[in-house]
Parts: C-alpha cells; structure tokens; sequence
C-alpha cells in the first residue's frame, strides 16, 4: 500500500502541467541528439546543465532523466535506417536492424525497437519504485568506511566493465581523482594544486570538464571524420506493424533482454552498453542453427533494444538511492542535483519525496510519449540526418559557449573547456574511453571525505574498513572483481566481446 501511495503522490507531480511540458521537450530532445550520430546523452546533458539553475529541481532531473531514455530509442534509428549507432548502445542493434532495412524491412525492425523499448522501460521503472525504497533503508545503515568502500567497489566497476584497454581505463580513473583534488581543502582550508590561480581554489568546474571532454571532444572528433555519404532507406519506411511471425520471433527476445538490462543497469560503469552485448550474444545463443544473425533476424534488433531501455532505467537505482552514479550520465544526474543544493543519497526519499517519487512517475509518462513520438515521426527523423554537419556544430559550439559562461560569468570558464576540449580529442585519438574520467572527478571528493571522516573516527585505524561487515564485503567483493577479470579465460573473452564495437 506503501508503493501505491507513492506512486499516486508520484503521479500528482508528474502530471503537472510544468512537468508535462519538461518531460516532453527532454523525451524529444533525447531523440533527437539519439538520431544524430556523434551526439550522446552525455554531451546533450552536459550542455544543458547551465540552464538547469533557473529551474526548479524536479523539472529539471525530469528533463534531464527524459533526455537519458530518449537517446536510447534515437540511437536505434540511425543504427538501423543508415548503419550507424547514434549511440553507443545501438552498436549491436545495426548489425541486424541495417539487414533489414536493406531488405526492405526497416518499418517492422523500427517498431520492434520502438516497442521493446517501450515495454523495458515500463518494467525498468516498475523495478525502480519496487526495489528503491529497501535499498534506501539500507543506505542509513552507511557510515564513512561502507562509503568508502562502495565507491572504490564503484569505480573498479567501472575500470573491468569499460569498453577497450584495462590500462586505460585506470588511467582514466586516476586522472579523474587527480583533477577533484585541486580545490580547497575542507579541513585545514588550503589551497591545493591551484597554482596561485584564483578561479581554480574552488575546483575546476564540473560542467567546465563534462563539455570540454564529450561535448567539444565529440565536436572535433566528427570533424576529423571523412564525410561518408550512405543510403538512408526512407522508400523503404512503409508499414511499421511487423508480422505475426516477427511478434512470435521478437517477444521472448523482448522479455530476455529486459531482465538482462535490469540487472545489467544496475552496475557501475556497464549499463545500457553491456546489457546490450549480453542481450545479443544471448540471443545468438538461444536462436542456434535457426539463427539469421548478421543477416537481418529480428531478435537481434528486439533484443538488445530492450536491454539497453532497462539498463537505461535501472541504472538510476544506485544513483538515486545511495548517490553513487553508475555511469557518465547518472555522474551527470549527481552533479545536477548538486547544483540544485540536494545531497544525493538515501536522503533524498525522505527529505525530498515529490522529487523521488515524481521523477519514477515520470519516467512512465515519458516512455509513453517516445513510443507515441518515435513510429509516426520516423520520416522526420530521417530528414534531420541530412542536416550537414558544417552548420550543426558551429551552432552547437556557439551554445556551449554561451553556457559555459554563463556559469560564472567569467571567461576562464570557457578558456578552461577549450582546453578540455583539446584533451578530449587526445583520449579519442588515443581511445580513451572519458566516462570513467568523469566517474573519478565525480566520486574523488566524496571518497575523499568519507575516508578521513572514517580514519578520524578510528583514530587513524585503517583496519576499521575490515571489522565492520558490510564494508569489508564490499571490498571482497571489489577483490573478487579485480581477480575474476585478471583471469586469462575471462579476459580473453571482454577483449572479444568489446572487439565488435
């Protein structure tokens, strides 16, 4: 009865006619930077995050959270109608969507993603608001050392379930929890790294970071690129219903790949990318010998569609209740509600639950709009691609840089996202994978913070981290992470499964 009083309060804020209108604008939006190849989520969000301040802290995660899921249904459209991903985890869904769009089947293969990502992402929010409120009763029971100790189980996550190199994905990590330590320090109120720069005793700006490395980084990257001229299939594009047979071949696809997505979402630094690939080598698996993969099977489209929407979905789960973020947008999500001066964290359903519980509903309303929005303006989509890319950027760059400084009013601002800009152009062309980056700026602090706040509770004990149950599980299970992905057997096998990106 909890959950329905929840969700009823949930619902009376979402919709409000304000919310409404956010939710829709970030569906629309989510899409729209999906459908555009080389623009994700990360970058959209980023961007945005200097109009956040003159909103009200709820309209914004929603538009914000609208922006996260909308992205996901874009991606597959481009991945599917041209062969290439406007996401990240659409990769596997062009392999076979391409197929059968080139067979004349890109209607069915779109309403199958339209679909699947519809019914994933109703069941990744019904997961949410089952499973947030027991995991927020076990965050108060977190003190300094299970902080602590989560945060470093977060970021070895994020390390082992990163796309390519292990070694650069430390890397990244570690340059990420360098950058959070120039500030001022908390306790003895020092300037540390700022080089007798004023503007950088505060830190180095999270959106500065965040726009410099996705959102300019992307910018040069795609304009390195050869312009490719590819067919878009827009004759093709007729009768989105697919067949009765296609219904039979796409549901059980549908369901495996929403269960695998909902736990898949919940772990740092996987996601919606993961659930993906686990959803597709799945399917592979169960079709067999009766298989068409890689030449236009069904399933391979159903499949990690709806995978990578529950991914999507549940992976606000940690970042909701216990205010670690498991991926660079839930990072994003965390630095936002920073901003709007809430502390995320077990607290947040207590002390905020119009937030908590309207940001849920939301999420079932903005579903709704994107499966409405994506099957009957698929030709618009389309015609959006044929925007080239020498008059999208300029004005993408022309925003960001009126955003930046806005901030603070202060040029530095922006002299600072050049530089990152630089810097994200140098981890693409080393690949360099920045998310994990992000996560280590994001969570430096406040490993920072809980381990003195825990070192000075035990008076300088560094067993504390091991007598104390819950923290030492997490750190075993940290242990076991690093040792499992060391195996010669299991490494080989993350080399190959990220080798088809």
């Amino acid at each position: 009865m909890d959950l329905l009083g929840n969700l009823a309060l949930g619902f009376g804020v979402a919709f409000t006619a304000q919310n409404l209108m956010y939710a829709f604008f970030g569906s629309v939006l989510g899409t729209l930077i999906g459908v555009l190849p080389g623009l994700g989520p990360v970058a959209t969000i980023a961007m945005l995050l200097p109009s956040i301040y003159s909103l009200d802290a709820t309209p914004a995660l929603i538009m914000l959270a609208g922006i996260y899921y909308g992205a996901q249904y874009g991606g597959s459209t481009t991945a599917i109608l041209i062969n290439v991903p406007g996401e990240s985890s659409s990769v596997v869904t062009a392999i076979d969507g391409y197929q059968m769009a080139r067979q004349g089947r890109a209607g069915a293969a779109l309403a199958a993603a339209g679909l699947g990502s519809f019914f994933a992402g109703c069941v990744g929010t019904v997961i949410i608001a089952a499973f947030a409120p027991p995991l927020t009763e076990l965050a108060f029971k977190f003190g300094p050392q299970e902080y602590f100790s989560l945060m470093v189980l977060g970021l070895i996550g994020a390390v082992v379930l990163a796309s390519g190199s292990l070694i650069k994905a430390i890397a990244m990590i570690i340059l990420g929890l360098l950058l959070a330590q120039i500030n001022t320090d908390v306790i003895s109120g020092t300037a540390r790294y700022s080089f007798d720069i004023p503007e950088l005793t505060d830190g180095i700006g999270f959106v500065v970071i965040a726009m410099g490395v996705f959102g300019f980084g992307e910018i040069i990257a795609n304009l390195g690129m050869p312009a490719e001229h590819r067919e878009v299939f827009t004759k093709s594009v007729k009768g989105l219903w697919p067949t009765k047979q296609d219904f039979k071949e796409a549901w059980p696809a549908v369901l495996r790949g929403t269960a695998l997505g909902s736990l898949l979402g919940v772990l740092p630094g996987g996601g919606a990318l993961l659930a993906s690939f686990a959803a597709y080598t799945v399917e592979k698996k169960v079709a067999g010998a009766s298989g068409r993969f890689g030449k236009g099977d069904i399933r391979g489209v159903a499949g990690p569609e709806s995978a990578n929407n529950a991914g999507a979905q549940t992976s606000f789960i940690p970042m909701l209740t216990l205010g670690i973020p498991p991926n660079a947008v839930m990072a994003l999500m965390v630095g936002a509600m920073t901003i709007k001066g809430i502390q995320p964290g077990p607290q947040v359903m207590t002390s905020n639950p119009q937030l908590f519980w309207g940001l849920i509903a939301s999420m079932w309303v903005g579903n709704a709009m994107l499966v409405i929005l994506n099957l009957p303006l698929i030709g618009i989509w389309i015609k959006l691609l044929t925007v080239p890319y020498r008059f999208l950027f300029p004005a993408i760059t022309l925003f960001c840089c009126i955003g930046v400084y806005t901030l603070n009013n202060n040029t530095f601002d922006v002299y600072m996202t050049a530089a990152f800009a630089v810097v994200g152009y140098v981890f693409y062309k080393l690949s360099c994978e920045p998310a994990p980056l992000l996560l280590g700026f994001i969570l430096g602090p406040m490993m920072e913070e809980n381990l003195r706040r825990a070192l000075l509770l035990s008076r300088g004990d560094w067993g504390t981290f091991f007598v104390r149950p819950l923290s030492a599980g997490l750190l075993a299970a940290a242990a076991l992470m690093i040792v499992i992905v060391l195996l010669p057997s299991i490494k080989s096998k993350r080399e190959e499964a990220f080798q088809e990106e």
